[in-house]
């Protein structure tokens, strides 16, 4: 068995892919790459087939029709044979020292190996040779085991995004972890839904996944964004409506507390987005993403309308949605997050 499967989900990415399987080969027969080229019309099947054909014993292309982020995990997810699992998009890459040290611990695990291990990762913008690292050094010890119970704060700008985390990969399937098709932003239910499943978590402090931004056709993108809003929503609802944070708040008070706030800055995200496209049709969308969030998860919505500041994302009136937006602008400025 492989130490590490890391699925490549890949559309159209010719002008960008080989630095990402390049970075990934540093982990040599350790590790199996699964390129899933989701029907691109470039040449991002003729790259995945000539990777495929020069390292066999590591590579594997995997080519089918178009079905979108979600579809192109799902199906690594799949074919991994893995003892972890790892998605690596096209665009981003892996620091090598920090990927040799991940590998170094899967090995060292042979018994009672840890359910989650989380990395470091930087936001990278290579346009303005400008990098932000994102630690958790507060939230956990450093390289050993730990349970829920044994984590610190999350800071306001700390998330368990997909870029920090590698599953087990029979947990993500125990989870039931399915993505869905043709839809953006699906890495929110992806790093959210197998949580209740970890009882062991091993942070380890290395600076690993080097997401890239500034793209303008990136999913982040705020214009993207905006024009790809239903999408956001569809994920923030199915990530609300996939586990009972009632039962989680019982066995694992921590980890619900962290997963309120993860719903809480999803629908932050929706509101403000709907609000900066700033129509009519969007204002009125907005009132009916909080009335049907109040109508399927009454406490839910009760504890994101007063108790987070993803209430401030729902002031009434005009004054209350320019507010919204400046303190979305402000926190835009100050964190760099697009």
């Amino acid at each position: 068995m492989k130490y590490l499967t890391i699925t490549v989900p890949c559309y159209n990415s010719e002008a960008y892919m080989r630095r990402c399987l390049d970075s990934l080969l540093a982990g040599g027969r350790m590790v199996e790459i699964i390129i899933v080229n989701d029907g691109s019309t470039d040449r991002t099947g003729e790259i995945a087939d000539e990777y495929a054909s020069r390292y066999p014993d590591m590579v594997f292309a995997l080519h089918k029709e178009n079905g979108g982020h979600g579809s192109g995990v799902n199906a690594g997810l799949a074919c991994a044979s893995g003892r972890y699992f790892k998605v690596v998009d096209s665009d981003d890459w892996l620091e090598e020292r920090a990927y040799r040290r991940l590998l170094k611990e899967i090995a060292q695990w042979e018994f009672n190996s840890p359910d989650l291990f989380v990395c470091d990762y930087s936001y990278c913008h290579p346009d303005e040779n400008d990098r932000k690292r994102m630690c958790y050094r507060n939230v956990f010890p450093a390289g050993r085991l730990c349970r829920w119970e044994d984590t610190g704060h999350f800071r306001l700008t700390q998330y368990l995004i997909m870029h920090a985390l590698v599953f087990r990969t029979d947990l993500l399937r125990k989870s039931k972890t399915v993505l869905p098709e043709h839809t953006f932003y699906v890495d929110n239910l992806f790093s959210y839904r197998p949580l209740p499943f970890v009882e062991t978590i091993c942070y380890l402090p290395v600076d690993l996944y080097q997401y890239c931004l500034g793209r303008s056709d990136q999913s982040v993108n705020e214009q993207v964004l905006i024009s790809r809003i239903e999408q956001q929503i569809k994920v923030t609802e199915l990530v609300a409506d996939s586990t009972d944070l009632d039962a989680v708040k019982k066995a694992h008070p921590k980890l619900a507390r962290y997963m309120y706030r993860n719903v809480s800055i999803m629908m932050a995200i929706s509101s403000v987005h709907l609000l900066l496209k700033g129509d009519e049709a969007a204002v009125a969308r907005h009132r009916r993403l909080w009335r049907d969030l109040k109508n399927r998860h009454p406490y839910l919505y009760r504890r994101l309308r007063f108790r987070t500041l993803c209430g401030l994302t729902n002031l009434p009136g005009p004054a209350g949605r320019w507010l919204s937006v400046a303190g979305f602008r402000a926190a835009k400025r100050i964190y760099r997050f697009q």
